[in-house]
């Protein structure tokens, strides 16, 4: 599999993927999960959809990262396949779109949920924020989105932005103003953070972030997700240098450090959270 830098493609070519003249939005899906439990609230059906513009050291997928590519699906097709599970999602669960970075194709999703939510079926998005932009048509679409999803998984890779860049390829500016419209805005989210020695887990950034989320409404849980190395072996599958080599998951105690200056425990509304309809 050859893959295609698509770190410099131009927004506006971006915001077409999945659209055609006529006939219905076609989304491009790298996989699916039937049974997926850490994927935000309750059981959810999970479709990881294909493409992201950041290239995070850390990432366990780099296969998700070509635009364009993908087994192609109609919503129908993704919610017809997720329905034969409603009966495990009882009153929290539902369908999750995650990726690669699934606002890369925001037709698709805004098709997606706009029918989940007419099936009754709850919709959650889980995303890292690297496309946000207040740009148009774009923000208008996001805008909308927003009215058909009832949670988000909001990963903040760096409270800084200049490590952010370092970290990802890009800088933060755009996805902390993303979560400070959807903090505005009633968007009820849960804030995730990997740590990774050596480059996300020092006490003044974990501070800092702490001090950030703080200032956030409609926060509903905060995670700290300890790096791992179970994608490495997809580096090298594909013929790409692994750029965390010999740097090994964090300790027990940095996570609970990290769970601490996080203030996670203070972040209880996941535990009676319930979506609106």
């Amino acid at each position: 599999m050859k893959l295609i830098d698509n770190t410099k493609s131009p927004l506006n070519v971006l915001d077409q993927v999945g659209v055609k003249p006529e006939g219905p939005v076609i989304g491009y899906v790298h996989s699916i999960e039937s049974f997926g439990s850490v994927d935000g609230p309750g059981i959810r059906f999970v479709a990881f959809l294909q493409g992201c513009r950041m290239r995070c050291q850390y990432c366990h997928n780099p296969d998700t990262w070509n635009i364009g590519v993908g087994d192609e699906m109609t919503a129908d097709e993704v919610l017809d396949n997720a329905e034969r599970y409603r009966a495990f999602w009882g009153e929290t669960g539902g369908i999750t779109c995650s990726g690669g970075e699934s606002l890369v194709q925001i037709d698709f999703l805004l098709d997606l949920f706009t029918k989940a939510k007419a099936r009754h079926i709850s919709t959650c998005l889980d995303t890292s924020g690297g496309p946000f932009t207040r740009s148009e048509p774009w923000f208008s679409k996001f805008k909308q989105l927003m009215k058909v999803t009832d949670i988000s998984l909001v990963d903040i890779k760096h409270i800084n932005s200049a490590e952010h860049k370092k970290l990802t390829g890009i800088g933060n500016e755009n996805i902390l103003d993303m979560i400070q419209w959807m903090s505005h805005n009633d968007c009820d989210m849960w804030i995730r953070h990997v740590l990774v020695p050596q480059r996300t887990d020092y006490d003044n950034y974990l501070t800092e972030l702490g001090d950030y989320i703080k200032t956030l409404d409609h926060v509903q849980k905060v995670e700290v997700l300890p790096y791992h190395t179970l994608g490495v072996k997809k580096y090298h599958e594909l013929g790409i240098t692994y750029p965390l080599e010999g740097i090994e998951p964090p300790t027990a105690d940095r996570v609970k450090n990290a769970e601490q200056l996080l203030h996670t425990a203070d972040y209880t509304g996941w535990k009676t959270w319930r979506p609106q309809w």
